[in-house]
Order: C-alpha cells, then structure tokens, then sequence
C-alpha cells in the first residue's frame, strides 16, 4: 500500500490538493473531517450529549467507520450504513466539535484512519497525519502559505457566495487557529521531521498538484 499525508494549517489547501492528488493516482481519499462527522452522528442517535465526556469516551470505542468510493463518489459508512447525507447538519457538526477534542474518540477514530491505510492506497490530510496517524507514510507533505494569502484565499470564496466580511478579521481568526492547533495539548500542528515543506503562497493548485504528483513513488 502506498500512503500520503498531507499536513499544514487552515486554509492552506490541503483538502482540495488531497483530493486531486487521490484522484490522479487512483487513491482513496480520506476525507477524516468526515469521520469525525460520522462519529458525532453516531453518539447523536445514541442520545448522548456534547458535555457527557465519560459517555463520549465509552460509547465511541462501539462505531466502526470507513470511506470507500462507489461510482466514483466517496461514501462514509457508520457501521456498514451509508451516512454522506446526514453528516452536513448544524447539530452534527456541534456535536463534532464538541467530541474531537475528546482524547478517545481520536484515539478511536485513529486507529480506523490507521486500518483503512493498511488496506488500500489512500491520500490523507489533516493537522497531525504525519506525526501521528501515518508516521510511517510513503510520502509526507508539510502544505502551508503566508496567513495574508490564505485570508486573502478565504475572503475571495466567502465574496463569492455572496458572504458579507472583513479580510482583517478573517487573518486574525487564521492567525488565532493556527495558535490553537499548534499549542494543543494532543497531536499539536507540526512538520513531520521526514515531510516535504511546500509554501504554496505563489502558486497554482496546478503547481503545487504538480510538484507533488512529482514526489510520488
């Protein structure tokens, strides 16, 4: 099997790189956003609620999660069921917010990202794919750019949907995550000794699938 992992702070791309690079190559691509989602809908139809951590902890060692593709569309089973179309609500998305922070739940869900590399050929991104969940990845990728570029990415899609914002506060609140996420107590943002540094700031998604693609065995 042969394994990617694609780390770097929000907003640098990742998922959208990750994705094309899967494609390309006949990968899986491992949406573990997804996952996690998968994960606070299963303890949602379990009734349990976002602060009962003792609860999240042991019920959460009971899902089984996993990605396949079918006609070319990734699907996301709970415990052999599809679920890609309950995954997007508010309250699921809460729910996951509330739960990921939660050290068995990724400890659990780590061990399913784990399996699924054993298994097939897969592309996966995140904050610590290479420091923790593939440390052992065929190819590792560290994909970052300027905090101005990634606002200045995240403020042109918001404008696009019609969004009213502020470029400011959108560098703020980038700025402000990547603290959260490098100053975590578990799996904090970092490059992987063994990962490729790629500052995508003046480049293409072309360039940087490019670039990549080029590395891959």
């Amino acid at each position: 099997m042969y394994n990617i992992a694609i780390d770097g702070p929000a907003g640098a791309g990742k998922s959208t790189i990750a994705r094309q690079i899967a494609k390309r190559k006949g990968y899986i691509y491992v949406d573990t956003g997804a996952m996690y989602r998968a994960m606070a809908l299963f303890l949602l139809e379990n009734h349990i609620a976002p602060d009962d951590t003792e609860r999240i902890s042991q019920k959460s060692q009971e899902a089984d999660i996993s990605i396949i593709y079918e006609n070319g569309e990734q699907v996301v089973l709970l415990n052999g069921r599809n679920v890609n179309g309950l995954i997007r609500t508010e309250e699921v998305s809460n729910m996951s917010s509330a739960s990921s922070v939660n050290g068995d739940v990724r400890k659990k869900l780590v061990e399913l990202q784990q399996k699924l590399a054993k298994e097939a050929d897969v592309v996966m991104d995140g904050r610590d794919i290479g420091t923790c969940v593939l440390p052992h990845a065929d190819l590792k990728i560290y994909l970052t750019a300027s905090s101005e570029v990634r606002a200045k990415r995240r403020y042109d899609e918001m404008k696009a949907r019609g969004d009213v914002c502020d470029i400011d506060v959108i560098k703020k609140d980038i700025e402000e995550r990547d603290y959260r996420d490098m100053h975590r107590d578990i799996s904090p943002l970092k490059q992987a000794e063994d990962a490729v540094l790629v500052d995508s700031s003046d480049m293409t998604i072309g360039e940087v699938i490019d670039k990549i693609m080029g590395m891959c065995g």
